[in-house]
């Protein structure tokens, strides 16, 4: 299994989290961006720039990632795209998006982009806080203790 971050719009803080969880489980990790990205010295943490453009890292994630693998990102068609490859798309805020409820949060993504495109301001998700950012590392804990055996 291997880590996919949407990195574009990761925060930092969780990126951090994520760095640390890759290396005490000596899992690979890839960050996707259209700009230069800065990770630590660790063989098995890489980051890859792509192209600008709509949807460039998002198809590159896509185009690569295997079954099981585990992808992180806010981008609800880009996790709908990801569990329909029947790999696992985690958000910033630590929740996970399933076959059951991926239906759902692009149904409102676009409910809500309908209303954004017809003049109500809707507003944009709050900041990241303390506790999602808990929220977060408990999640993937969570998902990495159940997915991935323990480095020997």
């Amino acid at each position: 299994m291997q880590i996919w971050v949407d990195a574009d719009a990761c925060p930092k803080v969780i990126k951090d989290i994520l760095f640390r969880a890759s290396q005490r489980l000596d899992l690979p990790m890839t960050l996707v961006a259209n700009q230069p990205l800065t990770v630590p010295p660790n063989c098995k943490i890489r980051a890859v720039q792509v192209p600008p453009g709509f949807d460039v890292a998002d198809n590159y994630i896509v185009q690569n990632l295997d079954p099981g693998d585990l992808v992180i990102t806010a981008d609800i068609p880009l996790a709908a795209e990801v569990i329909e490859e029947n790999a696992h798309a985690l958000n910033p805020r630590g929740e996970l998006y399933t076959k059951n409820n991926i239906r759902e949060r692009l149904m409102m993504r676009d409910f809500m982009s309908d209303l954004r495109s017809s003049g109500v301001q809707t507003g944009g998700p709050a900041a990241l806080g303390p506790r999602d950012r808990q929220e977060f590392g408990n999640a993937l804990d969570k998902f990495l203790a159940k997915h991935v055996k323990p480095a020997q």
